[in-house]
């Protein structure tokens, strides 16, 4: 199960934009915790990923939405009210990690300037968490192939460029 910020908007952007009340904030910092246990201890493997941008790097990502018009889709007008609450959503990240970052449901933080390596990491760590076991394989033989008379057809196939 992935939770796309879904669970944890209470602590940061409902913080951060006033969607919420303190103490609602606090209730979610407090109670957090508690059902993250509940969850491990039925059995769920539960990790916690915070992806880490600079500022520079948050705000190229945000002009090249704004700049290309495949990208505009993405921007949302709250991208924009929030712009300039970069230390309030930082102080938010960090309360939220100091109530919330458990032995049984810790936070891993993984740098993402580069989308590409992040992604990388998170799938490695991810699969490094998960237990499994090595099951017996098989040996797998091809038969003989048979090819018949069948000759290369002449029709005009239409291939796409290989680029890679």
């Amino acid at each position: 199960m992935i939770f796309d910020r879904s669970w944890y908007n209470r602590a940061g952007v409902e913080r951060v934009m006033g969607f919420c009340t303190p103490e609602e904030v606090q209730k979610f910092l407090d109670g957090a915790p508690m059902v993250e246990r509940g969850m491990v201890e039925s059995g769920i493997i539960l990790l916690k990923y915070w992806l880490e941008v600079s500022p520079q790097e948050q705000e190229r990502r945000l002009r090249d939405r704004i700049d290309d018009g495949r990208k505009i889709w993405k921007l949302s007008p709250m991208d924009i009210k929030s712009f300039n609450r970069w230390d309030e959503y930082t102080a938010a990240r960090d309360a939220m990690f100091a109530a919330t970052d458990t032995a049984w449901a810790p936070w891993f933080v993984a740098r993402s300037e580069d989308k590409k390596r992040v992604r990388l990491n998170i799938i490695t760590h991810l699969l490094s968490q998960i237990p499994y076991e090595a099951l017996p394989v098989e040996p797998v033989t091809l038969p003989k192939r048979k090819i018949g008379k069948m000759k290369q057809t002449n029709f005009p196939f239409r291939f796409i460029p290989e680029k890679f």
